[in-house]
């Protein structure tokens, strides 16, 4: 039995390696790497245009939206806060793109961080620009404790609260279209969004890449299989 296939989306930066400084499409190794611990075939999802998307999606098995740049405010209708960081149009663009087309064909989704509040965007909800507690300092991953809602599909994979790990200064605000919250920071910060049964999507504000627990991963690989 062939190993799903599961696209991971992409940054497009300026990059240095080797003799080379252009830009490129950049994924740091521990997402394909999750994807591959946890039973499937990774595959890199650079932006394009969003009418490919629908293309891109039926030939996947499953989506994961990857953690990046804030999402610009314009998207969900705020006027940008001073400590928002820049945008990074082609990225918002290219994966609401995708997370439509996922939702529309049934693919199974997973948003990783900036994932789960594009998701959450793309419902029509919005976000906090601005939250303290959630950065150790920068350019270093934290952690603090997740707490599941029970009856949700996250709580049937994690029942009990758990130390993720965590780099995000934004959250979700008002819950998108038939969204519901199934976990929570200590400081009642919304830690992970999900849709009802059968639709398979769930996003998660923490870096599941970035730790040694592969159920939410292997959740979504099963999903897709």
């Amino acid at each position: 039995m062939s190993k799903p296939l599961i696209g991971v989306t992409t940054y497009l930066d300026q990059a240095r390696w080797g003799v080379w400084d252009m830009p490129a499409a950049l994924l740091p190794a521990r997402y394909p790497r999750l994807v591959q611990a946890s039973g499937g075939l990774a595959t890199m999802l650079p932006p394009d245009e969003p009418s490919a998307a629908a293309s891109v999606v039926a030939r996947l098995d499953g989506l994961v939206i990857a953690g990046g740049a804030d999402v610009e405010p314009v998207r969900y209708g705020a006027e940008r806060d001073p400590r928002t960081g820049p945008p990074a149009r082609a990225r918002d663009t290219w994966e609401l793109a995708l997370i439509e087309a996922a939702l529309a064909s049934g693919t199974p989704l997973l948003g990783i961080c900036r994932g789960m509040q594009l998701l959450n965007v793309a419902l029509g909800g919005t976000l906090v620009q601005h939250l303290d507690g959630h950065v150790e300092s920068v350019g270093v991953i934290g952690r603090h404790a997740v707490k599941p809602v029970p009856g949700t599909r996250y709580a049937s994979l994690v029942p009990e609260l758990t130390s993720v790990p965590t780099y995000h200064h934004q959250a979700v605000d008002r819950l998108g279209a038939d969204l519901s919250p199934s976990a929570y920071a200590e400081d009642g910060t919304v830690e992970a969004i999900e849709l009802p049964d059968p639709t398979w999507a769930l996003g998660v504000q923490w870096h599941p890449e970035m730790g040694d627990d592969l159920r939410l991963m292997r959740a979504l690989v099963t999903a897709s299989g």
